[in-house]
């Protein structure tokens, strides 16, 4: 299943959330659009019909990523985990070695990573590095900008 998805419950919330807000509320709001801008007349040098339509290609092409992503999604009890080794939904205290620089992330699942505030992806090249190791352990990560070596200092969930 390599397009599975893993996700926690909350974000599996917000998801659906997004898409019935979609269907329900912008379809209709879009819908409208297209028919005012349709009572303008001549379609072909109307602007705002076809402001409308690329907009409702947009908002379609957002529902159609929604739906696949959710078809196949493991949502992530993280109460099955211990904070033994680190894991999607651990939070991971990263010391640059040689350094004092500690940063602190939460592991996510692609469709939840944030960095802005912490939350970086399985996939990303220091989340995918750091899974499957305990504290203490010695990392290292290849960045766009060179190699770090980080030292696992704490897992929590």
């Amino acid at each position: 299943m390599a397009n599975q998805t893993i996700i926690t419950a909350e974000a599996l919330a917000n998801l659906q959330k997004e898409l019935e807000e979609l269907k329900v509320v912008k379809r209709k709001e879009i819908a409208e659009k297209i028919k005012v801008a349709r009572s303008f007349g001549d379609l072909s040098e109307n602007s705002e019909y076809d402001e409308a339509k690329n907009e409702q290609a947009i908002i379609e092409g957002r529902i159609a990523e929604l739906e696949a992503q959710l078809k196949d999604v493991q949502i992530l009890d993280e109460s099955e985990f211990s904070n033994e080794n680190v894991h999607v939904g651990s939070q991971v205290k990263l010391r640059q070695k040689g350094t004092k620089t500690v940063r602190t992330f939460k592991i996510v699942g692609s469709t939840e990573s944030d960095p802005v505030n912490g939350k970086i992806s399985d996939e990303s090249p220091v989340g995918h590095a750091v899974i499957g190791h305990k504290e203490g352990d010695v990392v290292e990560v290849e960045l766009p900008n060179g190699f770090v070596t980080y030292v696992i200092e704490k897992i929590s969930k």
